[in-house]
């Protein structure tokens, strides 16, 4: 909508991960360097955390971008509290592995045969587990069982866990104790300080063809780093409703109080959903972290915690959303096309 009022090709602040907006920050810099030390190391496993929307899904998404596919097979699998057997199952069908009507012993053993053929082709098998805080105990095992499958001296598959910080607590559980031996390098995706945080708006602006239209006033980065604690996600949807906004009220100049505006407008939306623990009603926009976000780069300790929440409650629903809509357009794919596997990103596909 704002796009043609601004002379832009594309939305610049889009919510779904797109590795054409990926930002090199130190910290994704880092955590992109890790995956790749671990795609080299050919063995074992590599952790990366980080709250949501701090880009850890932009990462492993560039990450297959430049995956040799002539000898890496990768597939991506987002958990959602899956157990033991269903893990398996899960994986096998992220790499196109039948399992209907087989046993666990028999499910171990096609995956097996399929590690042990693309060993045979040159290959071997990445297996990326997204939203890996979500996995049970007996999940985790399993998957560190699937990391004992070797051709020889080689390993057939490895596996990246990526999750929110919750991981890195289950991960320090005595019952994770040989998994963490498993574990050759771990890393915390931290958010964007204030130097980054105008840089990747601008970078994304740019990446859309954006010639300093609409302009931004140095006390808008300002306010919007304070508002959004650096998370890239958070920075996109408050300046996707800056712009929106600044079309609307034909302005070709953005300011600190207009992204004051918007966050007033995004927690009048949410309403009384937007409760912070240990009060009584919504949070007050204007009178956390507004005022002094003019002068500070980071809210005051008293005004983070009920960011924190805001944020992180209307992230879950974002979440919650896109979640539904992916399952209902792989179920509408499936009736529509049923001799059809549903290819996923860096995935074999889904049948």
């Amino acid at each position: 909508m704002y796009e043609s009022f601004y002379g832009l090709t594309g939305k610049p602040f889009q919510l779904n991960p797109d590795p054409e907006f990926y930002f090199g920050s130190k910290g994704h810099k880092r955590a992109f360097a890790y995956l790749q030390y671990g795609i080299h190391q050919s063995e074992g496993f590599i952790v990366i955390t980080g709250e949501i929307g701090a880009g850890k899904t932009t990462i492993v998404r560039s990450l297959f971008e430049q995956i040799d596919r002539s000898s890496l097979v990768a597939a991506q699998l987002v958990s959602t509290q899956l157990d033991a057997e269903d893990m398996l199952r899960s994986v096998a069908v992220a790499f196109g592995v039948p399992v209907k009507s087989v046993d666990k012993a028999m499910l171990l053993a096609s995956l097996e045969a399929f590690l042990c053929q693309l060993a045979v082709e040159g290959k071997r098998a990445l297996l990326v587990i997204d939203e890996a805080q979500n996995l049970t105990p007996r999940a985790v095992e399993e998957l560190r069982m699937l990391s004992n499958f070797q051709l020889g001296d080689k390993a057939l598959m490895q596996s990246f866990l990526v999750g929110q910080p919750e991981l890195r607590v289950m991960m320090q559980s005595p019952r994770m104790q040989q998994l963490r031996q498993r574990v050759i390098a771990s890393y915390h995706l931290g958010p964007l300080d204030h130097g980054e945080t105008q840089a990747y708006i601008e970078h994304r602006l740019l990446h859309v063809g954006w010639k300093n239209d609409p302009a931004f006033d140095p006390q808008a980065f300002e306010v919007i780093h304070a508002l959004t604690g650096g998370i890239p996600r958070r920075i996109n949807t408050l300046c996707n409703r800056l712009l929106l906004s600044g079309f609307l009220a034909e302005k070709h100049v953005l300011d600190g109080n207009d992204v004051r505006a918007i966050a007033r407008e995004i927690d009048e939306e949410l309403g009384p959903a937007a409760v912070v623990p240990g009060t009584t009603g919504t949070i007050d926009l204007p009178q956390v972290g507004l005022a002094s976000a003019v002068h500070h780069a980071e809210p005051t300790s008293e005004e983070a915690p009920a960011w924190e929440a805001h944020f992180r409650h209307l992230e879950e629903r974002m979440d919650r959303l896109d979640r539904t809509v992916g399952g209902a357009v792989d179920l509408l794919h499936r009736l529509l096309h049923p001799d059809k596997a549903v290819v996923k990103p860096g995935g074999q596909g889904r049948g």
